[in-house]
């Protein structure tokens, strides 16, 4: 009978290519990894890794384990969330990721309902970007993540993937106190021309979507400095730097020497939760996504935060 971890283990090395990437993604050892695997192999009596270079490579029998492999965690995980329903318990263990200002600015309280209405409910949270995010929930590492995407720029969510839309996040632009429109109550993207910009770092949904966002309004950007913290970015404007469009959620307090101003139209990412449709019968699930929408629900109002 072959056994599930050591399936769990070679379906590892077929999604991320190498025994040392599985061991990351399964939180292992290498070695660990390579112990399931030859057990695995003296269990089929078939050879699974060839040499291929200074890596391995999976053998065609491989290959059809780890198909079949990819569908018996499916129905094994539909098998734990049909039971988990049946019990109507929240119990086990579920495995949370957010996107950084989420991490800070919502999931402190939504982790805190939960330990409070389920206090037997292991929790883990893991701040990642959103594509790594949809990547890792697809995959069965994450049970659930908290993505965001613009509302001029909408992200696609893979097939297999159910979504709850929590909250919609404004966004503004931060001046230096001493640029010509800081002590505008708004301003139209258009009147910035000329200006140089912070941003994230290329390839960063918010790096991609300010480069988008600012080539539509026909400005061609100068992005002068690259820093993913907002913090870091709100400094860098207080320097003079140039400015940046900064949402609401989780973005703290503001330095000495920079304004906020309201940008027409108003730039609007959306904040939603995603999990895998196989397992949304599970009572941990249901009870993740009420305390996420509890927290949302207590979150400033825009006028509060602007």
């Amino acid at each position: 009978m072959l056994d599930l971890n050591r399936l769990k283990a070679l379906h590892a090395v077929a999604v991320y290519g190498s025994v040392g990437a599985a061991a990351d993604a399964l939180m292992v050892t290498p070695s660990a990894v390579s112990q399931q695997l030859a057990k695995l192999e003296r269990e089929t009596g078939a050879t699974l890794l060839e040499r291929n270079g200074r890596g391995v490579r999976l053998t065609d029998a491989a290959g059809l384990l780890a198909d079949h492999a990819e569908r018996i965690l499916a129905l094994v995980e539909t098998a734990e969330a049909d039971f988990e329903a049946l019990r109507g318990e929240v119990v086990g263990r579920l495995s949370i990721g957010a996107f950084p200002t989420a991490a800070r600015g919502l999931l402190p309280q939504a982790l805190r309902l939960l330990q409070e209405r389920h206090p037997d409910l292991g929790l883990r949270l893991h701040e990642r970007e959103p594509e790594r995010q949809l990547r890792e929930v697809s995959r069965g590492e994450l049970d659930l993540a908290v993505i965001q995407d613009w509302m001029n720029r909408p992200m696609a969510v893979p097939d297999g993937l159910s979504r709850a839309v929590l909250f919609d996040d404004l966004a503004d632009v931060v001046l230096p106190a001493g640029h010509p429109l800081a002590d505008r109550a708004e301003i139209e993207l258009s009147e910035l021309s000329g200006d140089r910009w912070i941003s994230g770092s290329p390839g960063t949904v918010c790096h991609d979507w300010l480069v988008y966002t600012l080539r539509a309004a026909e400005l061609e950007p100068e992005i002068t400095c690259m820093a993913d913290e907002y913090p870091t970015q709100l400094a860098l404007v207080a320097a003079g730097q140039g400015c940046a469009i900064v949402p609401r959620l989780g973005r703290g307090a503001f330095p000495e020497g920079v304004r906020a101003v309201a940008l027409l139209p108003r730039p609007t990412r959306r904040i939603y939760a995603v999990w895998r449709s196989d397992a949304a019968r599970r009572p941990a699930i249901r009870a993740a996504v009420d305390a996420l929408r509890a927290a949302s629900a207590d979150l400033p109002s825009p006028a509060e935060t602007g």
